[in-house]
């Protein structure tokens, strides 16, 4: 398994996450030319979140790099007003994730206990969410506010250019498509996947009941042997 940073995260290429200057089909093209680079394609390629409208963009653009795709608390169009049929996020839920102040991004124990905070709002293990921006936090190249941004609430991707739309193109994704969403998630409501899953054929959907934007622990096991079975 391969997991890797995308440009203005970790320690992957760091631009201007305030105006990025790739589109999300860069950051399609950026997975399949990691395939091809590592030499061992096609490949299982996994996102979660924003990260699995990459994925989706991936598989329709590049088919040949991808032998399989896992799709995991996503939605099939771009960040911003859904399509009319889909979704919004949660405005309660919102609310109450930006009214919160900023942290000092130059301090760990502050930017973790931020996410934490914000990870219990959305309904996901405030422990876990800790921990993952601890390591976030030792990962990003330096301390300022956008490039922290960047990296613990993925803000570039609401300033990438995502045009055109792909919506309309997934049923021409023709490789095993396996996609998992929380019954609880707020962010993307379980709509969201449950459209992903009609419209890609084939695809089989997982609703995990106990999870909201995140993988709870407890379904790891589950949703990994769901993944392998696809092959």
């Amino acid at each position: 398994m391969v997991r890797y940073d995308l440009r203005d995260s970790g320690e992957s290429t760091t631009g201007d996450p305030e105006a990025p200057g790739y589109t999300l089909r860069s950051l399609a093209a950026d997975a399949a030319a990691l395939v091809d680079a590592l030499g061992g394609g096609p490949a299982h390629l996994a996102g979660i979140g924003v990260g699995g409208t990459v994925a989706q963009v991936a598989a329709l653009d590049h088919p040949g790099a991808f032998s399989a795709l896992t799709l995991v608390g996503t939605r099939p169009v771009a960040p911003g007003p859904p399509d009319d049929d889909l979704p919004g996020h949660d405005r309660a839920t919102m609310g109450r994730v930006f009214a919160r102040p900023l942290p000092d991004w130059a301090d760990r124990e502050a930017v973790a206990d931020f996410v934490a905070g914000g990870a219990e709002i959305l309904g996901d293990d405030p422990v876990t969410a800790r921990a993952v921006a601890a390591r976030i936090w030792d990962r990003t190249p330096g301390t300022a506010p956008a490039v922290q941004t960047a990296n613990q609430l993925r803000t570039v991707f609401s300033r990438l250019d995502c045009t055109p739309r792909w919506r309309e193109r997934l049923p021409g994704i023709r490789i095993p498509t396996l996609v998992v969403h929380g019954r609880r998630d707020r962010f993307f409501p379980v709509g969201n996947g449950e459209a992903v899953a009609r419209e890609i054929p084939a695809a089989r959907l997982l609703i995990l009941e106990e999870g909201a934007t995140a993988i709870p622990d407890a379904a790891v096991g589950e949703v990994a042997e769901a993944m392998l079975a696809l092959g």
